[in-house]
């Protein structure tokens, strides 16, 4: 069980605006193997680890990343453990599973080593905040199915939380401030989480983001976005901080969460979004046609007016797209 009280702050400042008018907006990085992958020359897409190797091979490259996000005004860092497993690192990395756990329980200590190196450079910065990453049960599978959450009918949610389970209460353990439990494709699962949290750590703070389809109305398994997301937060406000989606087009945002608080105008539920660059990737070209994606932070002022109080990037954005997107909340706020 977690300790008792982990993420009060968190809660009081995300939701109730402790400090004074909108300081309950909190700018998150961006992806962090984009920004990695400034740091090392080895290849990160298509490793089966994914970004998470590095946390192993090359730590100082994990600290660096996460500072480039947090001199960017980052006021959030999400651990590199989306695709962390305690089994895969056992297989891949050649350890045991004691250390693998280790190893996730680590990610927790780079983010912090991180944050002590950026409040020596800026004294007078509020101290951010550690989100740790928590990916969906089929980025262990590598067959694409974390993008369509097909696994979900065949594999039972028992088996789902036994395989999350160490995952969490290593980063639990860590000493994350909450829990970044992102790009779930299926409410299956996001509901499944939400429960495991109030019965195995119900003193820990989390968000819950969603995966969509390109429709701009569904989750990628094809429910309806805006149910699930409210089901999610409704089952348990007291430790959901905020539910929304990660890892989509910016341009699919508004059509996703416009209406979601229609049932509780007067006491919303505190919104995330955190989208990809809105490129596509392609197998044998990569990612393209970044050329014709507008930047996220042009984005940034609607998605404000629909009240998110979180928000940040994904995948293929950089520290320098963080800033874009703080100067952006910034001057939504000298108007609001």
């Amino acid at each position: 069980m977690a300790p008792q009280g982990i993420g009060n702050s968190v809660q009081q400042e995300a939701t109730n605006g402790v400090g004074g008018a909108h300081e309950d907006i909190r700018v998150l990085d961006g992806g962090f193997a984009t920004q990695l992958s400034c740091h090392v020359q080895q290849p990160i897409d298509g490793d089966v680890l994914w970004s998470a190797r590095f946390l192993a091979t090359d730590p100082e490259a994990v600290i660096d990343t996460h500072l480039d996000f947090l001199r960017a005004r980052a006021e959030v860092i999400i651990t590199n453990t989306y695709q962390a497993d305690v089994d895969l690192f056992a297989t891949h990395l050649n350890m045991t599973k004691e250390e693998g756990y280790n190893l996730i329980k680590k990610s927790v200590e780079l983010a912090k080593l991180a944050v002590e190196r950026y409040l020596e450079e800026f004294s007078d910065a509020r101290k951010p905040l550690i989100a740790g990453s928590v990916g969906p049960y089929g980025a262990s599978l590598h067959d694409g199915s974390e993008y369509t959450g097909s696994y979900v009918n065949t594999v039972s949610t028992d088996t789902m939380k036994t395989w999350h389970l160490p995952r969490i209460r290593a980063l639990v353990e860590g000493g994350c401030d909450l829990l970044a439990i992102e790009t779930i494709p299926s409410g299956v699962e996001a509901e499944m989480l939400v429960n495991l949290l109030r019965e195995e750590f119900p003193g820990t703070k989390a968000w819950i983001s969603l995966s969509v389809g390109q429709d701009g109305k569904t989750t990628a398994c094809g429910e309806n976005f805006q149910s699930v997301a409210r089901r999610c937060y409704d089952m348990n406000p007291g430790q959901i901080v905020a539910v929304g989606c990660n890892c989509t087009a910016p341009s699919l945002i508004e059509s996703l969460i416009t209406g979601i608080n229609d049932d509780r105008k007067h006491n919303p539920r505190p919104l995330i979004v955190y989208p990809n660059s809105g490129e596509n990737y392609d197998v044998d070209l990569g990612w393209i046609n970044r050329e014709k994606c507008e930047p996220v932070a042009t984005f940034v002022h609607k998605w404000l007016d629909l009240g998110v109080k979180w928000i940040g990037g994904c995948c293929r954005t950089y520290a320098i797209d963080v800033t874009r997107i703080r100067k952006e909340v910034e001057l939504w706020k000298s108007k609001h």
